[in-house]
């Protein structure tokens, strides 16, 4: 950039799930947001009456374009492959996301979780730390997981996981009916861990306990444990809790690709509170491959088919992740719930911040001064059209379109 900031005008941003008529300024030099007033000079981003939101957030992702989070060979080449990762996400308006390590073994815990801590990935979207969907859950919602790998609560998550590297995780799914759930939950939180309640047999009560505990999330929700019925609500009747409740609503998380819930079931979660509904794709390392069988990987030893935007193991019916990107997600709620795009974006962003912590000043996930200036430019529809990375352009669809035809021209 040509000035120590940029200026974006002719232009929409979202805040607080709205869309606010007003430019927004950032600095080239400290890669956050400015306040909105005083500037003169500097370079001017003209977005031709589109929308700026923040970069958006994968909270669950087990892998994409061919890579499972699971599969490890080495350090240096898993970094390698995270890095893919990070650069493919940019594409999709991703600034930032959490890789999740389901059921495995406590050796391939130990041996994947260190090269998950938290990192900046030059011009790509940032490694924010590991979501451990098990081994704490329950054997009857084990869904695509191998519940012979599944643990009891009173195994130490510092032995499992490794000690040193319990800082790498942010996240941690568990099962809240299992015996010593609490004692467990209090030491995730000691360290920092957030914990959702998923994979789970558990009742209502159960997961009332559960939050009075410390939990603080549902795992996809309706996936993965029991029913809503008129008289049993399970885990999902918990965020119907009012604002004032003593155990605080949860936050939920909802996997919007048609192929995990009913359309007309994502619109009926979303509205039940927006505020606190966060979208997720659960992707696999089939998202964004070619329809087909391929084999399978340490949490899912079995082949796998992909068939549009449905990915099982093969010969059976069982759902192992999602195969839409989260920008897709985002178009399928507005289109299901008839939402706007800003209660859409905030899904995946602001909400996304909020109940991770990670909103605040220096932080991301919302468009206010002091705030990382990573950000995504979308049209109308919700599509992505620009990323940007701590205050700079790291991708442009009209840019990669021409590099494409160029590039074809010259093979040609």
């Amino acid at each position: 950039m040509s000035g120590w900031f940029t200026l974006f005008t002719n232009g929409r941003y979202v805040l607080n799930g709205e869309l606010v008529e007003d430019h927004l300024v950032i600095s080239d030099e400290t890669g956050l947001i400015l306040k909105r007033e005083g500037y003169i000079g500097g370079e001017a981003v003209d977005l031709d009456d589109n929308i700026i939101a923040p970069g958006f957030l994968e909270l669950h992702t087990n892998g994409v374009k061919g890579f499972h989070f699971t599969q490890f060979d080495d350090a240096q080449s898993y970094a390698k492959k995270i890095d893919g990762v990070a650069q493919h996400y940019a594409t999709q308006g991703v600034t930032g996301f959490w890789a999740t390590i389901p059921t495995v073994k406590g050796e391939e815990f130990r041996t994947i979780l260190p090269s998950l801590t938290p990192r900046d990935i030059p011009n790509s979207a940032s490694l924010l730390g590991a979501h451990t969907e098990g081994p704490y859950l329950h054997p009857t919602r084990k869904g695509a997981h191998n519940s012979s790998l599944f643990q009891p609560c009173t195994v130490s998550p510092a032995d499992l996981y490794g000690s040193s590297n319990l800082s790498s995780i942010k996240l941690a799914t568990l099962a809240p009916e299992l015996p010593d759930f609490s004692s467990l939950i209090k030491t995730l939180a000691f360290h920092g861990i957030k914990v959702s309640m998923g994979h789970s047999t558990a009742s209502y009560e159960e997961g009332l306990a559960g939050l009075q505990a410390g939990a603080t999330c549902l795992t996809h929700t309706l996936n993965g444990m029991t029913p809503f019925t008129s008289r049993a609500p399970g885990l999902t009747g918990l965020i119907s809790l009012p604002a004032m409740h003593p155990y605080r609503q949860p936050w939920y998380t909802i996997i919007a690709d048609g192929e995990h819930l009913h359309p007309a079931t994502v619109s009926l979660l979303y509205r039940s509170n927006p505020k606190k509904s966060i979208i997720i794709t659960d992707s696999i390392e089939l998202a964004s491959l070619p329809d087909g069988t391929y084999p399978g990987h340490a949490q899912i030893p079995f082949e796998q088919t992909k068939k549009g935007t449905r990915a099982t193991i093969a010969g059976t019916d069982t759902l192992i992740g999602g195969c839409i990107s989260l920008q897709e997600a985002v178009r399928n709620l507005m289109k299901w719930s008839g939402c706007g795009i800003a209660e859409a974006v905030s899904t995946v962003t602001e909400n996304v911040a909020a109940f991770m912590g990670i909103d605040g000043k220096g932080g991301r996930g919302i468009l206010k001064e002091g705030r990382r200036a990573d950000l995504c430019v979308l049209n109308d529809a919700g599509e992505v059209l620009q990323t940007w990375v701590a205050g700079a352009k790291v991708w442009d669809r009209e840019e990669a379109v021409t590099a494409r035809e160029n590039d074809g021209e010259a093979r040609g």
